[in-house]
């Protein structure tokens, strides 16, 4: 049986969702008197990038839910312009699953899944503009030190036509708090 590259993504989204809420239920009946919200922590990222007529900013805010020491699960947001002079403007809109597993204190792993949808309007009358969803799922790893973590990831879905990022290894920095 041939499984497709949709089929494939909501058996992901459905797997992580079915361990989200399989950890939350099992956590909650195992001390119910935590409360929710002291296990939530916030953060995510900014980025702001300009140069030779090209300006670029992000906002990514993010929220993850520590089960316990070694494990999150949490979602985020993230928004980016784009704008390259008399070329092309774009704008991404989109969310994202992200898992974090600490084997110790110090080495963080993830996994996360991103979708985006992308607007482009090219300044150019002879290009169509044009707007899509693109999928990705980074496998991660990085080092941690209390609430930051500095690592790199891999998107195992990277399409070289439709994908946001430059190639599939992209480095990160996650700050929670």
């Amino acid at each position: 049986m041939k499984i497709s590259k949709n089929n494939s993504l909501k058996i992901i989204v459905f797997t992580l969702l079915s361990i989200f809420f399989t950890t939350s239920v099992i956590a909650q009946s195992n001390n119910a008197k935590n409360n929710f919200w002291e296990h939530v922590r916030f953060g995510g990222g900014l980025g702001l990038s300009t140069g030779n007529n090209i300006f670029s900013a992000t906002v990514a805010p993010s929220a993850i839910y520590d089960f316990d020491s070694q494990f999150s699960l949490g979602v985020g947001l993230n928004y980016t312009y784009f704008s390259r002079k008399n070329i092309a403007k774009s704008t991404i809109l989109g969310g994202s699953i992200i898992g974090l597993f600490n084997p110790i204190q110090e080495i963080q792993l993830s996994g996360e899944f991103e979708q985006n949808h992308v607007s482009r309007n090219f300044d150019n009358p002879a290009i169509v503009d044009d707007e899509y969803w693109v999928s990705s799922f980074f496998i991660g790893a990085g080092y941690r030190t209390n609430n930051i973590t500095i690592g790199v990831r891999y998107d195992v879905l990277y399409d070289e036509d439709k994908s946001i990022y430059a190639n599939a290894w992209a480095p990160f920095v996650r700050v929670y708090f």
